[in-house]
């Protein structure tokens, strides 16, 4: 991938994600929680406890997720087996595609930044599945693999960051005709949530914070796949977040995901949580 050839708004995101991969090697989203969820070596995998502070200010509201992220888990060990193949989307540090490689499926990442490569490389030897899992620099909007490709994607947080059809029509193609797709997404509905996007620049970058996904994506997903199934998460629960360090929030979290779960069952509602996983199938050709 020839950096010179980009268009600036990926120069960027390069720029951007280089900064936050020079920080932190590790899977970003236990970083900031109660101990007995927190990733165990985070001292080690942290370059730069000041920068982290800095770049990762965000990482406390992620103490929240673990109902997206068992909905995403859940997804990839009812899929992922021996033998499929599976395209981790902008990996970033590479989490999804080793979670789905020690699964038994042979994984291939790509992410626009060599240092997410780097990491992500880094991180799946550090597991022990470097032999069917592998990371490479290439642009999610061009890819260079042959179409019917994949058995299987995952993107975590990765659709914001493109131009939507162009990262679309490219994952229909890639993907073979039975093949399936988990996306996890911010929503941009929120006028709390999206007022502290707004706030915090230094998180993101400019074309990231105005393309978050709404529920009118959807509809450009239907354009390139047939199936397009959608769940919300995360309102009610995201008030623990102070406590999130506190023996009351193991309690507590459980009981405020159930309100979730039914506050946020309808689209009318739902889309006012903060983050949405969507089932992609049947590709269109």
């Amino acid at each position: 991938m020839e950096q010179g050839q980009l268009e600036e708004r990926k120069l960027k995101e390069i720029e951007h994600s280089r900064k936050r991969r020079e920080v932190l090697q590790g899977f970003e989203r236990i970083a900031d929680t109660h101990a007995a969820a927190q990733v165990e070596n985070l001292e080690e995998l942290v370059k730069d406890k000041e920068k982290f502070d800095y770049h990762f200010s965000n990482m406390k509201y992620y103490a929240v997720v673990v109902k997206s992220e068992e909905h995403k888990h859940k997804w990839l060990e009812q899929h992922c087996a021996p033998g499929k193949k599976i395209l981790d989307f902008a990996c970033g540090n590479g989490e999804n595609g080793i979670y789905a490689a020690t699964m038994g499926a042979d994984c291939t990442g790509i992410d626009i930044s060599p240092e997410g490569v780097a990491n992500a490389t880094k991180n799946a030897e550090k597991f022990n599945v470097s032999d069917h899992c592998r990371f490479v620099a290439m642009d999610g909007e061009n890819m260079t693999f042959e179409d019917n490709t994949f058995d299987l994607a995952v993107e975590y947080g990765a659709l914001h960051h493109v131009e939507l059809d162009k990262a679309l029509s490219e994952l229909a193609r890639v993907l073979k005709p039975g093949g399936k797709m988990m996306c996890v997404e911010a929503l941009r509905h929120n006028p709390l949530i999206h007022w502290y996007r707004k706030r915090t620049p230094h998180l993101r970058t400019e074309w990231e914070v105005e393309h978050i996904l709404g529920v009118e994506s959807l509809d450009i997903m239907r354009k390139y796949f047939g199936q397009v199934d959608v769940k919300f998460f995360h309102l009610t629960a995201l008030a623990l977040v102070p406590l999130r360090k506190t023996f009351l929030f193991r309690f507590l979290l459980p009981v405020f995901n159930a309100i979730d779960s039914v506050l946020l069952s309808t689209q009318a509602v739902g889309k006012y949580g903060w983050i949405m996983t969507v089932e992609l199938g049947q590709p269109k050709k």
